[in-house]
């Protein structure tokens, strides 16, 4: 049998360069028989095996290898007879060939006998299901490329998605993101789908059966939607948001955005799913968008009150004035510290309660042992203790970014007063007014106090009044027309005889 190449070449010698069949099989060392058939046949004959050829060694085994292969549908799951461990059975059973044509065989074997995949095809009512997944994605924020944790619900009747990145999987995130998605989407579906998200079951000891988590519960009551669990390992149960957590991937964040905030990628991604309502899918007659806009009437409505996404915890008050959660610290002001407090944890911020008062917001850490200080919260106790304010930890950050005019008022107040740090606690008192006043107000209270050349906590109280209260209302003229007597008053001429007297009675 020829190959493609020489049936190639033979034809090519005789039809194009004349050469006769005879010459052709003296210079190619093949028989004339070989050349006739090339030269007759435009299309060169490949071999073709009539039957498999047969393992010699293996044929006796085929059947005690099949034999052990069913076997493995009522072994356990992880101790089940490999290609390996059926060749070594073999082998003591008088076995003499290769392992590599038992673990052809049995490739073979399994794929004759596998059975295809095969699914029924689902149509969903407008408003009643929805999918929830998690997936991951890279992000630049703030100059820093990170893995952040995206939160992906997909309506199934209209196929619209709603996306929105966190730094973590966490429950409060979890909730975040529903919450977030119910009010884009303008209503509530009837069910929803998840798999085994952690922040919504939690597996009991026999591995199948599932609880909710009582905080999913009371959420779930509180929008009035039935969840429901997908099997495990069956992914096709939702592939649907799956498919939307990969598009939402590669069409969403290529290239990876770079933005300055979580915020921001945010509104990024929310812009994008606007975007993607233009989008219409195979054998779906109109967009998502124009599906949804059908859909939407038929979601339950909103609940009146928000649902409170954060988790509670309590915590006890350290010596430097902060709290501990989740291994970091968030400072307190010193002035309303208490040794017991409340903490409520939400997806990006930290709030910190005593009873029903709000003592300080902070902004989420998701690192592990920080620390993070409101500058604002020890100026009293640096108004006590003047000489720790060049040292104090808290104030450094700050400090780094005042403006020159700070730096300025502060050596000028030293160097006026110097006697028992009283410059420092003047200069304090300045810095409490950020407490009750914007920033940009307070640095141009201070350059406007420098400018007339006063450096005390009056002249920049003073300064800052003149910005804050509004202008002088100019009041319209009374019409005296109807009372021609009082028409004179205030411009009739000054008499200045009485401060004459005045004068001359002193001298």
């Amino acid at each position: 049998m020829t190959t493609v190449e020489q049936h190639d070449t033979i034809r090519q010698m005789y039809y194009n360069q004349n050469i006769s069949g005879r010459q052709i099989a003296k210079t190619l060392g093949i028989s004339r028989q070989t050349v006739s058939r090339a030269i007759a046949n435009d299309t060169a004959q490949t071999y073709t095996l009539t039957k498999p050829r047969e393992a010699t060694k293996l044929g006796a085994f085929r059947q005690r290898i099949a034999d052990l292969l069913l076997e493995n549908k009522r072994l356990p799951k992880k101790q089940r007879y490999t290609a390996t461990k059926i060749f070594q059975t073999l082998q003591t059973e008088g076995y003499t060939g290769s392992e590599s044509s038992v673990q052809g065989y049995c490739v073979e074997w399994r794929h004759e006998h596998k059975r295809p995949n095969t699914f029924v095809p689902l149509q969903f009512e407008p408003g009643q299901d929805a999918q929830v997944d998690w997936g991951c994605a890279q992000a630049g924020i703030a100059g820093i490329t990170q893995t952040v944790q995206i939160f992906v619900l997909r309506l199934n009747y209209s196929r619209k998605v709603f996306v929105r990145a966190y730094p973590a999987q966490k429950q409060e995130a979890f909730f975040d993101g529903h919450i977030h998605a119910f009010r884009h989407l303008g209503g509530v579906p009837r069910r929803i789908s998840y798999d085994n998200l952690a922040a919504a079951v939690q597996i009991l000891a026999d591995g199948h059966t599932r609880e909710e988590k009582r905080a999913f519960v009371a959420f779930r009551s509180h929008y009035l939607f039935e969840s429901h669990f997908c099997t495990p390992a069956q992914g096709h149960e939702k592939g649907g948001v799956e498919h939307a957590v990969g598009f939402s991937r590669r069409n969403f964040m290529v290239p990876i955005p770079q933005v300055a905030s979580f915020e921001e990628l945010n509104a990024h991604l929310q812009q994008q799913c606007d975007f993607d309502d233009r989008r219409s899918l195979r054998g779906q007659p109109v967009s998502i968008g124009q599906a949804w806009a059908a859909e939407k009437t038929r979601l339950r409505p909103l609940p009146l009150h928000q649902f409170e996404c954060c988790v509670t915890r309590q915590a006890a008050l350290n010596p430097y004035s902060q709290i501990v959660y989740d291994t970091n610290r968030y400072s307190v002001p010193v002035e309303k510290a208490r040794s017991q407090l409340v903490v409520k944890a939400y997806p990006f911020r930290v709030d910190i309660w005593h009873g029903s008062e709000l003592l300080a917001t902070h902004p989420r850490l998701y690192t592990k042992n920080q620390d993070i200080f409101d500058p604002l919260h020890y100026l009293g106790l640096l108004e006590q203790r003047p000489g720790a304010f060049d040292y104090a930890r808290p104030l450094k950050k700050w400090q780094a970014g005042w403006p020159a005019d700070y730096h300025l008022l502060l050596s000028r107040l030293r160097e006026k007063l110097p006697e028992g740090g009283r410059g420092v606690k003047e200069f304090i008192q300045i810095l409490k007014l950020h407490q009750s006043h914007p920033d940009e107000l307070v640095e141009r209270a201070v350059s406007q106090a420098l400018a007339y050349g006063s450096c005390n906590v009056d002249a920049v109280t003073h300064c800052l009044h003149q910005l804050t209260q509004p202008q002088q209302l100019t009041l319209p003229l009374l019409d005296l027309s109807d009372k021609p007597h009082l028409a004179a008053v205030g411009s009739q001429p000054l008499d200045l005889h009485a401060y004459e007297q005045l004068l001359e009675r002193h001298g």
